[in-house]
């Protein structure tokens, strides 16, 4: 069975697929940062924001 999923790509964003389902990961609030995701038995299982800012 094959699923497809539509994003827009005019739109910046991490997205993970896990098991058929496409998620987009939160991007830091203000701007600048990182998303960290973490894979456990090559899938993706938890994920962690860190924020930065500019001078």
């Amino acid at each position: 069975m094959s699923k497809t999923a539509e994003v827009d790509l005019m739109k910046n964003a991490t997205y993970i697929v896990k098991d058929g389902k496409l998620t987009e990961v939160p991007s830091p609030p203000i701007g600048y940062g990182k998303q960290i995701i973490n894979w456990q038995g090559g899938k993706p299982c938890n994920g962690s924001l860190e924020e930065s800012f500019k001078f």
